[in-house]
């Protein structure tokens, strides 16, 4: 046994000089300490020197600090000095143990001896070096660090048969599935590290849907292996995965039955890449984790947890391709990573209906910080399976390059539990497909931007009693959001008898085809939003059943060829239990809007005396 310490960079504390001092080049370091620091960034692929200007001066219209409630609490921000213990410098390399990089040997047993050995020593580093290592399924013991070094490719095997069907977690209930390629239950303070690569051997396990692939592609996938199912929409790649997808709630463990009871549709019970549950002190940095079965990254009722400098990466038709599924986790800091995944990006989840309520866990104080997502369902999201409550959560500082909805908050009737005191602020969206800023509570576990030739139809509004599983979103502090590209600024849609409540934005720049559209939403606050509408026909603002709002300093202006050939109000407000609404300080195509001179469409069921001016 040969003992050494991989190395790892920290990221936190160099970025935390560059918000406090701002610009390298004009701060008061010598030039030693510069071009070292300048090094050590190099090296975190950080850019030091700012040649923008600062977000107030972009944004000259906003007239106001914000608010003391919006700024994140000293609690959460604390977690950026979230540490973990060193891990011994015991390690032991795989290769010098046997195992074979060549990509064919099955490492699974070689890899599986070194952890529990360490483990049972007290702890150490299992070091995969540089090659590929086709493997099994792999249990992480406690205070084991599986290091995977750049070069080095950890793989999956796509052999169905080398994983067990388990007992775990999916979507939020208890369900049998194929064991996770990488699992803890009940460690203490584990990790993965290093710039290599874990791949899961996804695309063997996941169907597809023909709408997501080119012609070509279907054609391709389609005369390879597998089966499609009746419709012709969907590959699947066994018979036993078609029929699991026509079983209901399948896999999901029920009063008599066990693991076998679903043997036959085992192929359709993918695992998620990473599955830890309940642990303690969990370090994931700088590895690349892809191509995974179902979600890639799943910590359930862990605490401790620090995610830094991870690239998380799945096929954007990738089936449930989740890139990071936080559910039921406490103190959580996420920072420097990328997601570029097939389904939601950075997910807070807490359990699902009856049995999520019963769990009674909520994801609770979380840090997430300068982290990219590219392709993905959503940038950053709450739900749908929220039951056990999500809280004191704060996300800055990140940019979501081309996802379907930006800012995505969505349950359902059903669910229950409450989503509360979220912090969102300086956030970069360009090319969102969707909608900038969305809260859904009629969420249908369907895409958020429809296929080609996919129809949607809005969900019936009808009210209903209010009871355990009535789900709410309220306390949510947005601010300092850029949004070059997307559908809607703002899109709003409670429930009849549970009201989306006191959602506050500040400091919004918009670019979107169409602008704000609240329905059943109570206590919202929006001010300094300027907003650029691109698609004619469209109110700038839409009201049903929305009451004791304010908007204030709003500019909303439609593009010259929009104000050409649209002639639809400007304003539009229905729903008998729209009232006491204030619109201060609102400026539509350059004139303060005004019940006199701005185009208003009030429903039959709406006094106007529900819209003041101000």
């Amino acid at each position: 046994m040969i003992k050494i310490r991989p190395q790892t960079i920290n990221k936190g504390e160099l970025q935390n000089h560059f918000d406090q001092h701002g610009d390298l080049s004009k701060s008061a370091f010598s030039r030693k300490w510069k071009r070292g620091l300048v090094m050590a960034a190099t090296a975190l692929g950080m850019h030091l020197f700012s040649p923008v200007s600062t977000y107030a001066q972009q944004q000259s219209f906003i007239k106001s600090a914000l608010p003391d409630e919006f700024a994140i609490p000293a609690s959460l921000l604390a977690l950026e000095q979230l540490r973990l213990p060193d891990f011994k410098r015991d390690t032991i390399f795989i290769q010098q143990s046997g195992g074979s990089p060549d990509g064919i040997t099955l490492n699974t047993a070689v890899i599986q001896k070194a952890i529990d050995q360490l483990s049972t020593n007290g702890g150490g580093v299992v070091y995969v070096g540089v090659g590929q290592w086709l493997t099994g399924p792999l249990v992480l013991k406690s205070n084991v660090n599986l290091h995977v070094a750049a070069g080095g490719l950890l793989q999956f095997s796509s052999d169905f048969d080398q994983y067990p069907m388990v007992k775990t977690s999916y979507e939020g209930v208890e369900a049998v599935r194929c064991q996770a390629p990488v699992s803890a239950l009940n460690a203490t303070h584990i990790g993965i590290t290093g710039n290599g690569i874990i791949d899961g051997a996804g695309d063997s396990w996941r169907m597809v849907k023909k709408g997501k692939l080119t012609e070509s592609q279907w054609k391709t996938l389609v005369g390879s292996t597998g089966v499609v199912d009746k419709a012709g929409t969907t590959w699947y790649p066994s018979k036993g995965s078609l029929k699991g997808s026509t079983v209901k709630d399948a896999g999901v463990l029920k009063a008599g039955k066990t693991a076998a009871d679903y043997k036959d549709i085992k192929d359709y019970l993918r695992p998620n890449l990473l599955s830890l549950i309940n642990c303690k002190q969990v370090l994931l940095e700088g590895v690349t984790f892809q191509n995974s079965p179902a979600w890639c990254l799943h910590p359930l009722l862990c605490e401790q947890v620090i995610i830094r400098g991870i690239y998380a990466k799945n096929p954007w038709y990738a089936q449930n391709g989740d890139g990071l599924d936080l559910e039921s986790c406490k103190n959580v800091l996420i920072e420097h990573s990328s997601f570029d995944v097939g389904d939601d990006g950075i997910c807070m989840k807490s359990g699902r209906d009856e049995e999520g309520r019963k769990r009674g866990v909520p994801t609770e104080n979380v840090l997430v910080q300068y982290a990219t997502v590219y392709h993905a369902h959503g940038g950053f999201v709450i739900g749908s399976e929220m039951s056990g409550g999500v809280k004191n959560v704060a996300i800055r500082r990140c940019s979501f390059l081309g996802t379907d909805i930006g800012l995505r908050f969505k349950t359902t009737r059903g669910r229950g539990g409450v989503v509360e005191n979220i912090y969102a602020s300086q956030i970069n969206m360009q090319g969102i497909k969707g909608d900038a800023i969305r809260f859904n509570m009629y969420y249908a576990a369907k895409d958020p931007v429809p296929l080609n030739g996919e129809q949607t139809e809005s969900p019936k509004e009808e009210r209903q009693p209010v009871t355990a599983g009535t789900p709410q979103f309220r306390h949510f502090y947005i601010s300092d959001i850029n949004c070059n590209g997307a559908d809607h600024s703002l899109f709003f849609r409670g429930l009849p008898e549970m009201a989306i409540k006191d959602i506050h934005l500040r400091n919004l720049v918009m670019r979107t085809k169409k602008g704000i559209e609240l329905i059943e939403a109570k206590g919202i606050d929006v001010a300094n939003l300027k907003a650029v509408l691109t698609r004619p026909g469209e109110a700038m603002i839409t009201l049903s059943n929305t009451s004791s709002s304010l908007f204030e300093n709003l500019d909303l202006a439609q593009t010259a060829a929009v104000t050409q050939r649209g002639s639809a109000p400007h304003i539009v407000v229905s729903g008998a239990d729209s009232k006491a609404i204030v619109l201060k300080e609102v400026r539509i195509n350059g004139e303060a809007a005004s019940k006199d001179r701005s185009a208003i469409k009030f429903g039959a069921d709406v006094s106007d005396a529900a819209l003041e001016f101000k």
